[in-house]
C-alpha cells in the first residue's frame, strides 16, 4: 500500500478550499482592517497623536516586559521599517509619551517604554474601549474570541510566508 507524499496530501487538502470563499475571506479581512484603522485614528486623536503613533504605543505596551522593547521588535510588530519607528518614537518622546533609552548591553539598540503620561492617557480611554469591545463582540464568547485570535495569528504567519514566496517568484 502506498502512502501519499506530503505534497500530494497538501494538494488534496488545498483543493477543498473554494476560491470564492478565499476571496470573500480576503475582502472581509481587508474591510475589518480598514475599520480597525479608523477606530485607531479616533483613539489616537483623543491622545493628540496620529494613528501610526498610537499603533506604535500599543505595540510597545504589548511587547514591553519591564526593561523596554527594541525599535526593531516594535517595527516588526507593526510591519514598518525601523527608521519609521525611530522617527516617530522621537516625536512621541518630545510629547512625553515614550521613553527612549540606549541598551546597556548593546549601544546600537534603543529600547522603548511608555511614560507614566502615556499610561494615564491610555487608561483614560479604557472605559470607551470596554464599551466598544462589548458592542463589537456582544455575540462572541471569550473562548470563541480566543480561538479566532489564535486562528488569525496562524493565518498571519501563513500569509507572511506566502508573501515571501510570491516575492521570490514562486
Amino acid at each position: 500500500m502506498q502512502t501519499k507524499s506530503k505534497v500530494e496530501h497538501r494538494a488534496a487538502r488545498d483543493s477543498t478550499i473554494d476560491p470564492d470563499v478565499a476571496r470573500r475571506f480576503a475582502t472581509t479581512v481587508a474591510s475589518v482592517a480598514v475599520y480597525l484603522d479608523e477606530i485607531r485614528h479616533f483613539r489616537a486623536k483623543a491622545m493628540g497623536i496620529s494613528g501610526p503613533q498610537f499603533a506604535l504605543l500599543m505595540a510597545v505596551m504589548d511587547l514591553e516586559q519591564g526593561d523596554g522593547v527594541s525599535v526593531r521588535h516594535v517595527a516588526k510588530a507593526v510591519l514598518v521599517d525601523p527608521s519609521f519607528i525611530t522617527t516617530q518614537s522621537k516625536l512621541l518622546e518630545k510629547k512625553g509619551l515614550l521613553r527612549r533609552q540606549v541598551d546597556a548591553a548593546d549601544a546600537r539598540v534603543v529600547k522603548l517604554s511608555l511614560s507614566d503620561k502615556a499610561y494615564k492617557q491610555i487608561a483614560g480611554l479604557a472605559a470607551e474601549e470596554r464599551a466598544l469591545n462589548s458592542f463589537v463582540f456582544e455575540d462572541t464568547s471569550s473562548d470563541s474570541l480566543e480561538r479566532l485570535v489564535s486562528q488569525l495569528a496562524d493565518l498571519q504567519v501563513r500569509f507572511e510566508k506566502a508573501s515571501l514566496k510570491l516575492a521570490s517568484g514562486l
